[in-house]
This record gives structure tokens, C-alpha cells and sequence, in this order.
């Protein structure tokens, strides 16, 4: 069955009909902005724009302030700032804080602190991994990098993964998705979401139309349709 095809004059004519506000669009901005945390951008934009935040910027630096002092592997520092924050972020999502306790055993073992190590293990982390056989198993996992010397070079992939700096990303990821969450904002920004809904549609009609097809997302780049 042939495929219709949909030549680049009479796609861009269609999108060209299409009506987007520019309020709409601004919003969609100034959401990733603020979710991702780019205050500066934020104020800049909203001067700009006239757009609104919707959240308090002094708040949104504090936030960034605690996901960078876990990114940094400042763990203890990073749990002062969210019980000053608000101090039921972590006591209403045990997850959150395991995984923090998690972290902060990664770094004393990446500093080669073995006795302080073992023992906040097993003080801290141990009676939530009799609790939960989930947490039990990422404890355990972590506790075994102490039986290698230099854990980071000696260690298998399985565990090395937990040394590397993307296991800190996650952590933060994780507890700034949390403190949005508290804040009654979402924890991912539209934009994103969006660009994955369009790969997700272009993927439809692929096999039953031809068309000029996004390549580029950061540029908006159109591959023309094969000629017939």
C-alpha cells in the first residue's frame, strides 16, 4: 500500500495555521526554567516577558543549593539545607532518606573511611534494611565495595556504577523531585515531555504517511520525504 506523502510546502502551510499563543509559550519556558532550577534565567525572563514564576526564586536557590551539595557529595550538608527548607520532606519520604544514608555511606567509603563506614552502616542503614528487603539489598550492595581496596578502580561494573559521579546525579535527582513535590510543583518540566510526545507521534505515522520529519530537536531541523 502506497503511503501518502506530504510535501514541505503544503506541512509548513499546515503548521503555519496552527495557532499557539505566545503566553503559552512563555509559560512552557519560564516552567522549565524554574523546575530546572536556572533562577537568573527565571528573573531575567520574567522581566522580559512579564511571565510569572510561580514560585518563590529565593526558594528555587535554596532548592538548587541542596541538589548541589549532594552532586558534590556533600551529603550532610545537603540534609541540614532540606531540614531547614522544610523539615518534613525527609520524614514524609523514608525512600528519599534511605537513598540520602545510602550516598553518604558511598562517600566514606570513596574516602576510605572503612571503620566509620561500617559502623554508620550498620547504626544508620542496617535497621532500615531489616525493615525493607528492597533497601536491604541496595545496603548490601553498597557495604561489598569495602571488600576492594580501591573500590573505584578494582571494583566489578555492578558495583562500580555506585562510585560514579552519575549515582550522586540520581540522589539529587531523586530528592529534588521531593522538594518540588512539597513545594505542590511538578517534578519534571512540560518541555521535555513534550518533545518525547512528538518522536512519539512522528514513530505513528511513520509507515503510513511521508513527511518532513523533525532530525534535530535543539534545532528543528525537517528531512524532506523521499521523492516518489
Amino acid at each position: 500500500m502506497m503511503r501518502k506523502v506530504v510535501r514541505r510546502g503544503e506541512w509548513e502551510a499546515r503548521m503555519d495555521g496552527a495557532t499557539v499563543r505566545k503566553d503559552d509559550m512563555n509559560k512552557l519556558i519560564m516552567n522549565y526554567l524554574v523546575t530546572e532550577g536556572y533562577v537568573e534565567a527565571a528573573r531575567k525572563f520574567e522581566m522580559e516577558s512579564g511571565t510569572e514564576p510561580g514560585a518563590d526564586l529565593a526558594c528555587i536557590a535554596e532548592r538548587m543549593a541542596v541538589k548541589q551539595a549532594v552532586q558534590l557529595g556533600d551529603v550532610e550538608d545537603a540534609i541540614d539545607r532540606v531540614n531547614d527548607l522544610n523539615p518534613e520532606i525527609l520524614d514524609t519520604n523514608p525512600a528519599v532518606f534511605f537513598h540520602l544514608q545510602q550516598q553518604r555511606l558511598i562517600e566514606l567509603i570513596r574516602a576510605g573511611r572503612v571503620d566509620e563506614a561500617l559502623d554508620f552502616a550498620q547504626e544508620e542503614l542496617a535497621p532500615r534494611g531489616e525493615e525493607n528487603a528492597a533497601c536491604l539489598e541496595e545496603l548490601e550492595r553498597t557495604v561489598a565495595l569495602l571488600a576492594f581496596e580501591d573500590a573505584a578502580t578494582s571494583a566489578p561494573a555492578l558495583l562500580a556504577d555506585l562510585l560514579d559521579v552519575s549515582q550522586r546525579g540520581k540522589t539529587a535527582a531523586e530528592l529534588n523531585a521531593a522538594i518540588l513535590a512539597s513545594q505542590g510543583q511538578e517534578k519534571d518540566p512540560k518541555l521535555p515531555s513534550l518533545l518525547k510526545m512528538l518522536l512519539w507521534l512522528q514513530g505513528q505515522l511513520d509507515g503510513r504517511v511521508a513527511y518532513p520529519k523533525v532530525t534535530d530537536l535543539t534545532t528543528g531541523d525537517l528531512q524532506d520525504p523521499p521523492p516518489l
